[in-house]
């Protein structure tokens, strides 16, 4: 697990727990390279079932499978404007965080779940 100095995680007014940064960041940083469990195909129904359905990502080249990001991977908020982007790592295991705009001091780090054009109310909860 690698991450830069100053993430923290607080609780947001409208998400409970986020990932904020004590220290600006530039665009284009990795904030955060996280190791995964992986979760075969025949188990990933139970997910759904669980807790962990609001923590796991979609992952493999088939999208078959899913993940979930040790460190604070699995913590991020989702965004419309979001200031940071995920990295899939099959082969190293690890979903990477990656900056995509500058972002400040004492602000929430947060990125898009839906990785295409799907509108947010195909999220599984209410954008606030």
């Amino acid at each position: 697990m690698n991450r830069i100095p100053g993430l923290y995680i607080t609780t947001t007014e409208n998400k409970g727990r986020g990932i904020f940064t004590a220290f600006d960041i530039q665009a284009g940083s990795v904030i955060e390279i996280c190791p995964v469990i992986i979760i075969p195909e025949s188990e990933v129904e139970i997910i759904h079932k669980t807790t962990l359905h609001d923590y796991y990502f979609r992952w493999g080249t088939d999208q078959n499978q899913a993940a979930i990001a040790l460190g604070f991977g699995s913590i991020y908020n989702h965004s419309n404007s979001p200031n940071a982007k995920v990295i899939l790592d099959y082969e190293a295991q690890n979903i990477i965080i990656e900056s995509i705009s500058d972002i400040s001091s004492g602000v929430e780090i947060c990125y898009n779940y839906i990785d295409d054009e799907l509108s947010a109310d195909k999220l599984w909860f209410d954008v606030k």
